[in-house]
């Protein structure tokens, strides 16, 4: 491996209805504290949809998106003394400034330091075409080659395959971690999971991990519900809109004690609210578009002791809980492999896009040229 910089070709997204286009884009060694990676796999993610059509305002342009993925460090920059060339690493969108009050409480989504939205902790890019900078979407896991804090290449066991452990960094820890962080689902509560992709599977896997009972999957799409029911979900509820919180207490015999809303819609929220019950949990994933505000009956949550939660990144801590998940796989009690429906080249990135929006696809990957080392 060579210590860049590297010429790759790399997915620019460069406004609301464009499609990306792959362009020779130059990538810049790591600086102090930063490292390299080669890319393995990335996740297509819905995050990313949101920005490609709007819905998430003030995302900087041009930019290199995808925040989940795995690959190999390549080169590390000064001071870099936990990774080496050749380890396999998980990369994580939040990654820690190591010293701050919610940081040290080991919550690196919630960092009070984090830098700009595409930027590194220097204010700078690491991506370049000609003079112009190139942004990046978290760890822009779209690119063959990327430059990252340290702190957010976790270093995983090499018997996981790449391919696998690429969902970790976003779907596995947001989805999964909503269940075991944020909620703390015990055995034989009933869950409901609003919206069955990527992060609903994984919620709908890890409640059934945990002995919840029943599990209640949500989504309008047969394709989520015929994986929600093989990951552990027992019972199957397609409405979607008003009349939402009425199936999901008849599905689950009268309401549920935690409901995991995995789409980005105030009105699910605001149905999870109504099935759950009294001492209920209400955890929020899905991201809403910019400025949109929810109408809760207030006495609810006083009176029955229902919880509003947000979860950021599956309240995970990464050096921490992605080890945890490696585990998991590797026993064999967390089947990954089933949320995978379809591998993309690079050059399909809008064709992958274009189908998660469809509802066509459990989890997409874009799975690049070079082989795992």
């Amino acid at each position: 491996m060579t210590a860049g910089p590297w010429t790759v070709e790399a997915p620019v997204f460069r406004g609301v209805g464009l499609p990306m286009s792959l362009e020779e884009v130059t990538v810049l060694p790591p600086r102090k504290g930063e490292v390299a990676v080669r890319l393995v796999a990335g996740g297509v993610c819905h995050s990313c949809l949101h920005s490609i059509d709007g819905t998430l305002e003030g995302t900087p342009l041009p930019i290199i998106l995808g925040d989940e993925g795995a690959g190999v460090v390549a080169a590390v920059g000064e001071g870099v003394t936990d990774l080496e060339p050749g380890d396999h690493v998980v990369l994580s969108w939040a990654p820690s400034c190591g010293s701050c009050r919610e940081c040290m409480k080991g919550m690196p989504a919630r960092c009070m330091r984090k830098p700009a939205f595409g930027v590194l902790g220097d204010g700078e890019t690491r991506f370049r075409k000609g003079d112009e900078a190139i942004f990046h979407y978290g760890p822009a896991t779209s690119s063959p080659y990327v430059v990252v804090p340290s702190s957010g290449a976790i270093r995983i066991d090499k018997a996981l395959p790449l391919e696998h452990a690429a969902l970790i960094g976003c779907c596995v820890a947001t989805g999964a971690g909503a269940v075991f962080n944020t909620a703390r689902v015990e055995t034989g509560q009933s869950v409901a999971v609003i919206g069955c992709g990527g992060v609903g599977l994984n919620a709908v896997h890890a409640a059934s991990l945990a002995g919840a009972s029943p599990i209640v999957a949500v989504d309008p799409v047969d394709l989520k519900l015929v994986a929600a029911e093989r990951l552990g979900a027992s019972a199957l509820v397609t409405v979607t809109g008003d009349g939402m919180a009425e199936a999901v207490r008849a599905a689950s015999g009268g309401g549920v004690d935690v409901a995991i809303v995995a789409v980005g819609s105030c009105s699910a929220i605001e149905q999870a609210v109504a099935a759950l019950n009294p001492g209920g949990k209400c955890v929020v994933i899905g991201a809403p578009p910019t400025g949109a505000m929810l109408s809760i009956d207030p006495h609810s949550l006083r009176g029955q002791e229902k919880m509003l939660m947000g979860c950021s990144y599956g309240s995970c801590n990464p050096p921490v809980d992605f080890p945890k998940f490696v585990e998991m796989f590797l026993s064999g009690r967390f089947n990954v492999a089933e949320m995978v429906s379809h591998r993309y080249a690079l050059a399909e990135i809008n064709e992958a896009y274009a189908n998660l929006a469809a509802g066509k696809d459990l989890r997409g990957l874009i799975v690049f040229d070079e082989t795992e080392d």
